[in-house]
C-alpha cells in the first residue's frame, strides 16, 4: 500500500531480506547482531529486546545468543539471517537462495524454520530458487522467469499437466473434457490434460460409445524441471556471479582485489 518513490522509507520498513551472501558479522554474538540491525531500523530497546529472544528461540539459536557468529556453522548462520530479516516485523520476506551451499540435512531442517515461521508470523515469504525440487514441494505458487521476464505463474499442480498417450489415431476426434493440447503421430495420440485421473473414465466411455478400441495408454506426470524445459526451451542455468562475487571480480580487474 505503500508508494515506492514518495515513501521508500516505510517500504523498506516493510520488508525483511534474507541475501545470499553471507551478510552477518561474523566478529560479533548472534545477539549482537541482531541488536545493531533493531538500530538501524530505529527500534527501541523494549521492543527489540524480547523480539530478538523471540526469534532466537524460534530458530532454536537462544542457547548461542553470546556465542561469535564466526564459530557458528552454515546453517546455523542461515537460521540467524532469517531471525533478523524478521526482527522488525515485516510483511514481507524475501529469501534470496536461502539454502544454497547447504547439505541436504541442513536444507531439511532449514524449510521446516522457514515453514514454522511463515505460519507462526503469518507473512508472504518470497524466494528465489535453483533447487526446481525445492520450488515444486515447498511453495504455493511458482513464478518461473527467463531472461528477467515472468513466463509463468500457478501452483505446481497446475503447471504440471498430465501427459497421456494412447495408441488410436481415431482418438482425436472424441470430444473430451480437460484437453489443453493434443499431438498424434501414426501410431500415438499425446493428449495434454489438466486431471488425467478425470480424463481417462470419459475417454474409455466415448471411445466405447463410438466403438473405437484402445490399445494401450501410458501416462506420463511431468515434473516441475520437464515444465522448465517446455516454457524455456532448456534445462535451468547456473545462477549467475552474486553481487559480491562481482564487486570481487570487479577490484581484482582493477588491482585492488588481492595482496600486493
Amino acid at each position: 500500500g505503500f508508494d515506492i518513490a514518495k515513501q521508500s522509507d516505510k517500504v523498506r520498513k516493510s520488508i525483511g531480506i534474507v541475501f545470499q551472501d553471507p551478510s552477518l558479522d561474523i566478529d560479533l554474538t548472534a545477539m549482537e547482531n541482531l541488536v545493531f540491525h533493531a538500530q538501524l531500523y530505529g527500534m527501541s530497546k523494549d521492543v527489540y529486546e524480547p523480539r530478538a529472544k523471540e526469534l532466537l528461540a524460534l530458530v532454536e539459536l537462544d542457547d548461542k545468543a553470546n556465542n561469535l557468529v564466526k564459530t557458528f556453522s552454515g546453517g546455523m548462520k542461515r537460521r540467524l539471517e532469517i531471525a533478523r530479516g524478521l526482527l522488525h516485523h515485516p510483511k514481507v520476506l524475501f529469501l534470496d537462495e536461502p539454502t544454497i551451499g547447504l547439505d541436504p540435512q541442513t536444507r531439511r531442517k532449514l524449510w521446516e524454520y522457514i515453514k514454522e515461521l511463515n505460519r507462526k508470523e503469518k507473512i508472504t515469504m518470497i524466494l528465489t530458487t535453483h533447487y526446481l525440487e525445492e520450488a515444486d514441494f515447498q511453495c504455493e505458487r511458482i513464478a518461473i522467469i527467463d531472461h528477467g521476464k515472468l513466463i509463468a505463474l500457478d501452483t505446481s499442480k497446475n503447471l504440471k499437466n498430465d501427459f497421456i498417450e494412447i495408441s488410436r489415431e481415431k482418438l482425436v476426434s472424441l470430444n473430451l473434457a480437460g484437453v489443453i493440447s493434443v499431438t498424434q503421430s501414426k501410431e500415438h495420440v499425446l493428449f495434454s490434460v489438466e486431471d488425467a485421473n478425470k480424463f481417462l473414465p470419459e475417454l474409455f466411455k466415448k471411445a466405447g460409445k463410438e466403438k473405437i478400441s484402445v490399445d494401450s495408454v501410458e501416462v506420463h506426470k511431468p515434473s516441475l524441471e520437464d515444465v522448465f524445459v517446455k516454457l524455456t526451451g532448456q534445462s535451468i542455468r547456473e545462477a549467475e556471479a552474486s553481487s559480491g562475487e562481482q564487486i570481487k571480480a570487479r577490484l581484482q580487474r582493477s588491482g585492488w582485489g588481492g595482496r600486493r
